[in-house]
């Protein structure tokens, strides 16, 4: 295309008069990029060059994005204060126009000079209000949304130390540990409130796909939670706690895994909420058959008493006064690791103890009323000989353990109907959700910056990290500003027509 049709049509598009003071801006910026273009075209084109001509051109796209982002931000408002609106009214509190100050905002392609407009409120006590950071949804005062949500994910898989650097590298933003906190604080409370319905979406749709597979069994909707140590400062480990529900299908696959964390809570209680709302809203919303309710954990005391008082008490949510029906799955590997227990404290570390034990764990995998043929086995072989004390101890520890919960343990009818036998899941949620991030060398955590941690992890984890995203950023569109009230309500169109009427 020659240059002047080229220009005549940039002439003529209904935007380019609106865009010369832009243009201006962006000039010596498009000069430099001709010249890095012409001093490649004339070199000798190698590896180094090109590599050198690829982050050098990465370096101009970001000004210049940079430059074209803060030139249409300070468009928003109108320079002259006469035409801002001289009071706003929010959420019932009135505020009155203050004067227009600098602000840093931190973005995606470096930090920008923003010009917002300040409102004071009429009554004391109350904060002053930049309604343009509201429009824009400012995070904490200093980062834009794409930015926060680009932290959040930093904070959410990285140490802090890497999460700055990498926003220092690819951006541009050299925060504080201090601000960077601020920020993924802010965010990670705004998402939260948003977790539980995407959550619920995104099972249901499991459900879905698992209602539709080919197989003999019906779906199965598997509970599961644990406890995982995690370093506080000053207080050495205490028990934090992760949940999960997943869902399986005809032929046992599983589909997905939601997850939940909490950091160490005496009694664990924001946990066990957290999950009954969860199984509750999955179970409202599900318009199709009742997959199968299982529980499968090991024996600890926090899943065993959240059973006992919750889930098996738990009402059909579409049935008001039916109780649902869950089976209760005591996790395989962990009653397996119990028979090793007994048998080396019957046998001891030999090779009769060890074929002893692999017989019985098949016996308890495979047959009808196995876990009372282990424990008669068991006390049979006790009978027959005199134990040391160490070892009688071990015995008895080992023998309670599963005497206890052997209803929990009829494998061979959980294997027939298609459940899961294993925890391996929920187990695995204390090393990704805790243990990947929260566990590394030389951390230690105060509760509330570990639970913005976790909040994040449970999200992303789970897969829902954008849709959760884009809730929130919704809920906070809308007219936060408020409405103006008094005579001069110029609107935003009039005073660019305005500038238009001044660059003319």
């Amino acid at each position: 295309m020659a240059h002047p049709t080229l220009s005549a049509l940039l002439l003529a598009s209904p935007f380019a008069h609106d865009l010369l003071p832009l243009a201006e801006q962006l000039l010596p910026q498009l000069a430099q990029l001709g010249q890095l273009l012409q001093d490649f075209r004339h070199g000798p084109v190698t590896p180094q060059a090109t590599r050198d001509l690829e982050r050098q051109l990465a370096g101009r796209a970001r000004e210049l994005a940079r430059t074209t982002l803060e030139w249409l931000l300070n468009q928003l408002e109108p320079d002259d204060p006469a035409h801002a609106p001289p009071r706003l009214q929010q959420d019932g509190n009135h505020y009155r126009r203050r004067g227009q100050t600098p602000h840093t905002l931190a973005t995606l392609f470096g930090k920008v000079r923003l010009r917002r407009f300040l409102y004071e409120p009429a009554e004391p006590g109350e904060k002053c209000l930049h309604p343009l950071e509201q429009r824009l949804g400012v995070v904490a005062g200093c980062a834009s949304p794409a930015l926060a949500e680009r932290a959040a994910l930093l904070a959410a898989q990285q140490p802090q130390r890497q999460a700055l650097a990498a926003l220092a590298r690819d951006h541009g933003v050299r925060w504080s540990a201090t601000t960077y906190r601020k920020v993924i604080r802010t965010l990670s409370a705004g998402l939260a409130e948003h977790r539980q319905p995407a959550q619920v979406a995104r099972v249901l749709a499991w459900l879905h796909q698992a209602q539709q597979s080919k197989g003999r069994q019906r779906p199965v909707l598997a509970v599961g939670r644990d406890g995982v140590h995690v370093p506080l400062r000053q207080a050495g480990y205490q028990e934090g706690a992760t949940a999960t529900v997943s869902v399986f299908d005809r032929r046992g696959k599983r589909l997905g895994t939601a997850y939940l964390g909490r950091m160490p809570e005496p009694g664990q209680g924001t946990l066990s909420e957290q999950l009954t709302a969860l199984v509750v809203a999955v179970l409202a919303a599900w318009a199709g058959p009742r997959p199968r309710l299982a529980y499968i954990t090991d024996g600890g005391w926090h899943p065993t008493d959240y059973y006992r008082r919750v889930l098996r008490k738990l009402e059909d949510p579409r049935r008001p006064g039916q109780r649902l029906c869950w089976e209760r799955v005591l996790d395989f590997y962990h009653a397996a690791g119990y028979v090793s227990q007994l048998a080396e404290a019957l046998f001891g570390k030999g090779k009769q103890g060890r074929a002893w034990a692999k017989r019985m764990r098949r016996r308890l995998l495979h047959e009808r009323g196995g876990a009372t043929r282990l424990l008669q086995s068991a006390a049979y072989h006790r009978n027959e000989r005199e134990l040391s004390a160490a070892r009688d101890e071990a015995y008895e520890k080992a023998y309670g353990y599963l005497r206890k919960r052997g209803r929990w343990m009829a494998y061979a009818r959980y294997r027939r109907e298609g459940l899961p036998l294993g925890s391996g899941v929920t187990e695995a949620a204390c090393k990704t959700v805790f243990t990947q991030r929260l566990k590394q060398s030389g951390m230690g955590w105060e509760v509330e910056g570990g639970q913005v941690v976790v909040d994040l992890r449970v999200v992303w984890l789970s897969g829902v990290w954008d849709e959760v995203q884009q809730a929130y950023w919704e809920s906070q569109s809308g007219g936060r500003a408020g409405a103006p009230t008094g005579s001069q309500t110029d609107t935003h169109k009039d005073s660019q027509q305005r500038r238009g009427r001044k660059v003319a």
